[in-house]
């Protein structure tokens, strides 16, 4: 049996930029990204602190150091800049590697998006 599981999370970081103009996605710091263990276009849920919103997208790698959380195209809509978001990645694998899996948990500074 397989289930899915948490595999990484960024939590709490501010949202720079909302571009409704891009085709989609989540543009994010690329150190981030490499901390969290995110890569590129991988499927992600953004929790949105401010208002409630969930909603899933990919990701998009951002210049390394550069703080960016952009929401792009229709996820533009669901964010305001400076609002506070999780960002969750989920993976599937067997029941009994999930029992001793560990997820990748990151927590930068939410003013900056900067690891502490």
């Amino acid at each position: 049996m397989f289930i899915e599981v948490v595999k990484s999370k960024i939590h709490k970081v501010r949202v720079t930029e909302a571009n409704l103009q891009y085709v989609g996605s989540i543009t994010i710091d690329e150190e981030l990204m490499k901390a969290s263990n995110i890569i590129e276009h991988e499927k992600v849920q953004i929790v949105n602190l401010n208002n409630g919103e969930r909603f899933e997208t990919y990701v998009i790698k951002g210049e390394p150091g550069s703080g960016i959380i952009c929401l792009n195209g229709p996820a533009a809509r669901k964010v305001a800049v400076d609002d506070i978001i999780i960002i969750i990645s989920y993976a599937m694998m067997d029941f009994e590697e999930a029992k001793s899996f560990k997820p990748t948990f990151i927590f930068p500074d939410s003013k900056t998006n900067r690891l502490l």
